[in-house]
């Protein structure tokens, strides 16, 4: 009599049943679900930004699309979470080896930006249009960058054992970001090009690099300033700017209008704002990118003081659980890694906020889980699925059979 080969009964402990059920309750017991529910909360607060900086003021825009831009928004937060769960269930030590793979794909995709498949908005071609679906590949190559350059300088390495990297592997470590870091600058996208530079430097602290190559880097910075400056190789709108940030008075209704607009949102909120969809400059229009690089200003405007120090304070949260998971990592490998995470979220928070504050020139750099755009959702929380990857493996380590479940 024919007999399943894979008979599951309640009694057994040995079967593929019981073998989902204990990877599913370990996958559950290894989540930092402190870090995913600060994440999922900006999420969500970043939906209703986007939704009144659309729906405000319909009668002066001639029409709302805001319940489209927050249905899109929110699929693609749906893709980016599957894509979460995915990559912490699937374990860092499998995914390190597709880091490579990753990095020449993305590398491909932003270089085709540069051709005609490239999408050209506010002077800038950064964004590349599939057949209808429009990414923006520096947002998804930051997670490869992010795992290569960890390889590299960790290769061979424990927490137990913390010799710093060669020169060899710094300086391939550098390689790695300065190939993407070239292209991207072409597009012409210098935000995201310093920030592949504040992730690069970061990794090199947290992998122990000796401190001359920090002081020869700071000082190429600077001669790389001085000659992009002087051989004005910025374009007219980057320097603009720039102009606009040293001196905001200059043209206030000019290449200082952003900024004086949003910090004219933000100061008006008061402690407590005008309400969801109620802020005068959100629903005149008067602050251009109110959804994408502005949406922080509307939160200022219809929250005020509370609601946008709650934005900031839940972003602390992710900063502070990822550095802890660094801290406990049981080894060099996802401390770099999740190091390289925290720098990536953290200095595009503080770019974003702090133009529209105006400590900080205008550079385009969303606020990650809060500013509209698919490619950024996603790759944020691509970067929340790498920080669990890391807790998991501290969590249950290679040696025990949960990872290899």
């Amino acid at each position: 009599m024919y007999a399943p080969r894979h008979h599951l009964t309640w009694g057994r402990t040995d079967g593929s049943f019981a073998r989902q059920l204990r990877r599913s309750a370990t996958a559950f017991r290894h989540t930092d679900w402190v870090l995913t529910a600060a994440a999922l909360a900006l999420t969500v607060l970043g939906g209703a930004l986007i939704y009144s900086a659309r729906g405000a003021g319909t009668a002066a825009a001639g029409g709302t699309d805001a319940g489209a831009y927050l249905l899109r928004q929110m699929l693609s937060a749906g893709v980016g979470i599957v894509l979460m769960a995915g990559l912490a269930l699937y374990g860092l030590n499998r995914i390190a080896p597709l880091a490579p793979v990753l990095y020449g794909v993305g590398v491909l995709l932003v270089a085709l930006v540069l051709t005609p498949l490239g999408n050209t908005a506010n002077g800038a071609q950064r964004w590349l249009d599939l057949g209808g679906v429009v990414l923006q590949p520096t947002e998804f190559l930051k997670v490869a960058v992010v795992l290569c350059v960890a390889m590299v300088l960790t290769e061979n390495r424990t927490l137990d054992e913390p010799v710093p990297p060669t020169a060899r592997r710094v300086l391939a470590a550098l390689g790695l970001v300065a190939v993407p870091g070239l292209l991207i600058l072409l597009t012409p996208d210098l935000g995201q090009t310093l920030g592949m530079g504040v992730i690069v430097l970061a990794m090199l602290f947290a992998a122990g690099a000796d401190r001359r190559w920090f002081a020869g880097l700071s000082a190429l910075v600077v001669v790389a300033c001085v000659a992009v400056w002087q051989l004005d190789l910025l374009d007219g709108y980057q320097m603009d700017r720039f102009v606009a940030f040293l001196d905001p008075g200059r043209d206030p209704s000019g290449v200082g209008y952003n900024t004086e607009q949003a910090r004219i949102a933000i100061g008006s909120g008061g402690l407590t704002g005008y309400g969801l969809l109620n802020g005068p400059q959100n629903a005149g229009h008067f602050v251009p990118e109110q959804h994408t690089d502005f949406v922080f200003s509307v939160a200022g405007e219809e929250w005020g003081f509370l609601g946008a120090g709650a934005v900031i304070g839940l972003i602390g949260v992710v900063l502070w659980r990822t550095l802890r998971i660094a801290r406990r990592s049981s080894d060099a490998f996802g401390t770099v890694v999740a190091v390289g995470v925290c720098a990536w979220l953290a200095f595009q928070a503080f770019q974003n906020i702090g133009m529209n504050l105006g400590i900080m020139p205008v550079t385009g750099l969303p606020l990650t889980f809060v500013s509209y755009g698919g490619s950024s959702m996603i790759a944020g929380w691509a970067a929340i699925g790498l920080l669990q990857a890391v807790h998991r493996r501290t969590c249950a380590p290679v040696s025990s059979a949960t990872e290899h479940l």
